[in-house]
């Protein structure tokens, strides 16, 4: 089928057109030579040519097409996928160059796409690529963006506890879920309107370019991001000693109680840094830091009940330390299993 108009045109050309200046601008011209960059503009390249391909075949005649380049535009699509998952997985990790298995990995790829190209071009098996090869080129392709979940599945874990992130770290994300949403309409537009996977290619490049441009401090997000901590816990004799201070500053100054209370303040009483604290907090002990307050808000919640029974709960969840009163109570019950109401009866 072959569409005419030239709005719709224009529409599913722009991102593809843009994508290939900024492919070419990582691949070439940025200033900071990172290999993140460089697999970064090899993604948008990748995605832009697939995208083209689709554009190409959509508004030019069966008659007119080039089966060549047709060829091409599947054969790029067939790399997307390791493209997502090295960029991601290069930047979780600050990767400064590329290890040799991944250069082994994508090579068997490149190679193997070479070859079936070689041996099965397009032009004398249309039948072969159009059904059973290109069935295959998706499940590659939605293999490798599973994977890429798994590389980036902390900040989703951050995203869903409502812990901050940094800009670099919501970028990967947006990255993310931009190519499984173009990776959707392909596998929509492969059963019913093709259409939807350009459209969706031009709509989500500019989503992400608006969220490039909202932040702040967008410069970040092509720089390293900070490593949060060692892969190594903290040695077991020093992490005994730290979490038995902690303790000791959480009962003698009552930190727990103060709503807004953060990591900072708490890693000033413990004469540490931030950064060492959370990775006490995270690896040793396995909580988080609004996990292990409200673990002591709630035994100084207990004994409120039980003492203070002229108290309102409300009161004494706010003396305990909690921030609301749907939050003591949604808190007290998950821990203890019993509201507070329930649990003071026992006293009375």
């Amino acid at each position: 089928m072959k569409f005419d108009n030239p709005i719709l045109f224009f529409l599913c050309s722009l991102g593809v057109f843009n994508g290939l200046l900024v492919s070419l601008y990582f691949l070439f011209f940025s200033k900071q030579k990172r290999i993140q960059n460089i697999l970064f503009g090899l993604l948008v390249l990748l995605l832009s040519i697939r995208i083209g391909k689709s554009v190409y075949v959509i508004f030019t005649s069966r008659e007119e097409r080039n089966l060549w380049f047709i060829q091409f535009g599947l054969s790029a699509c067939f790399l997307i996928g390791i493209a997502l998952f090295y960029y991601l997985k290069a930047s979780i990790d600050n990767k400064k160059s590329i290890p040799k298995k991944w250069k082994v990995h994508f090579s068997i790829l490149f190679l193997f796409i070479v070859i079936v190209s070689v041996f099965k071009p397009y032009e004398y098996y249309g039948d072969f690529w159009n059904t059973f090869f290109v069935q295959f080129i998706y499940v590659v392709w939605g293999g490798y963006i599973v994977a890429s979940g798994l590389v980036i599945k902390d900040i989703f874990k951050k995203l869903v506890s409502r812990e901050k992130t940094t800009t670099a770290e919501l970028w990967l994300i947006n990255v993310y879920i931009a190519n499984g949403l173009i990776f959707l309409a392909y596998i929509i537009g492969y059963f019913h309107l093709y259409l939807v996977g350009t459209i969706t290619f031009s709509v989500v490049f500019y989503v992400v370019l608006i969220f490039f441009l909202s932040k702040k401090n967008r410069d970040t997000i092509f720089q390293d991001i900070p490593v949060k901590y060692a892969a190594k816990k903290i040695e077991n004799k020093e992490a005994i000693l730290l979490v038995d201070k902690l303790d000791k500053l959480m009962k003698e100054k009552q930190l727990y109680k103060e709503a807004n209370v953060k990591l900072l303040s708490i890693s000033k009483e413990l004469q540490i840094t931030p950064h060492k604290l959370s990775q006490l907090l995270n690896d040793n002990i396995g909580k988080s830091l609004a996990t292990f307050l409200n673990d002591y808000r709630v035994e100084e919640a207990k004994n409120l009940l039980q003492e203070k029974q002229n108290l309102t709960l409300e009161t004494i969840g706010f003396e305990a330390g909690f921030s609301s009163k749907s939050n003591f109570y949604a808190t007290f019950k998950k821990t203890v299993g019993k509201t507070p109401s329930q649990y003071q009866k026992q006293y009375i």
